[in-house]
């Protein structure tokens, strides 16, 4: 039995030399293919910028009325647009407002991205029970995963900046997307797809005309969950260069400001609100405007 003593020794040199392999792997491939991929996410990057100069630089006045104005739109609640609007305004007079609007900007790209990325990926789990076996684990793995493990891939291909955070970002809050588009399309009645059959509509007329329409409120709650893993990855994201809010509360961990973490942190739980209000409304006007239309 002496070769039970030695089996841990063994196993912790296998491991040890599997690591160091994978780890030599991973730095070849970033200094052989680093530029391309930089190069492959250039688009990504202007698009962040864009949006991002087109809230810092906007007047202050004509930011408050266009989001108070989305918000209108999404609740048709006087109450939450108030809330909007008082809400920003002292993120303005507390002095966090270009902060915030980057943050805004940041939140606002990786919707977008998470959403192009997942609703094709979520149609076609729907339609594959074999697909969503392989997928579900996966979308498991990565809602568990602690975040500050994304930033270390993200870091060795692309380095420090705000490229790698918001692909970090984008990684962390897509399970949602994928999950709720999935499970919005099943839960079409099969009664209608079969009369949507009989009346020889082809497959992507299902899915654009029939299944996704119905499916829309339940993909809302998706997206409501991605801005909200989105926001949480903000602190997490500052790590690496990228700028908001995140970056005001990782200084005052590391100089011990409360004041400064205190009033960011309230800042970030003001936009968490207001998205999470202004989605969660405007899916639930969805739900009954389906109820109404195929009830």
């Amino acid at each position: 039995m002496d070769w039970l003593k030695e089996f841990p020794a063994m196993s912790e040199d296998n491991l040890r030399a599997l690591k160091q392999t994978i780890d030599v792997g991973f730095r070849a491939i970033t200094r052989e293919h680093g530029e391309a991929i930089e190069r492959f996410f250039d688009p990504l990057k202007a698009f962040l910028i864009a949006s991002e100069r087109l809230l810092t630089q906007s007047p202050w006045w004509a930011v408050v009325t266009a989001v108070a104005l989305l918000v209108l739109v999404a609740t048709r609640s006087l109450k939450l647009v108030a809330g909007t609007v008082i809400t920003l305004l002292l993120i303005g007079y507390f002095g966090m407002w270009e902060d915030t609007m980057k943050t805004v900007s940041m939140i606002f790209v990786c919707t977008v991205v998470a959403l192009v990325v997942g609703l094709p990926i979520g149609i076609l789990t729907s339609r594959s029970n074999w697909l969503q076996r392989l997928i579900i684990p996966l979308l498991d793995v990565m809602q568990t995963m602690p975040s500050f493990v994304y930033l270390i891939p993200v870091v060795m291909f692309l380095g420090i900046g705000k490229v790698p955070g918001l692909i970090a970002v984008v990684i962390y809050a897509l399970p949602p997307v994928i999950r709720f588009t999935n499970l919005g399309i099943r839960l079409v009645s099969a009664d209608l797809m079969e009369a949507a059959q009989a009346f020889g509509a082809s497959t992507w007329q299902k899915i654009w005309r029939i299944q996704l329409p119905l499916a829309l409120p339940t993909i809302m709650g998706g997206v409501n969950q991605t801005i909200m893993m989105s926001l949480s990855m903000v602190v997490v994201a500052s790590m690496i260069g990228v700028q908001g809010l995140g970056q005001p509360v990782l200084k005052a961990i590391s100089n011990q400001y409360f004041t400064m973490g205190l009033f960011n942190g309230i800042a970030i739980v003001g936009i968490a609100i207001i998205f999470d209000r202004a989605s969660q409304a405007y899916g639930r006007r969805l739900q009954r405007h389906s109820e109404l239309t195929h009830g």
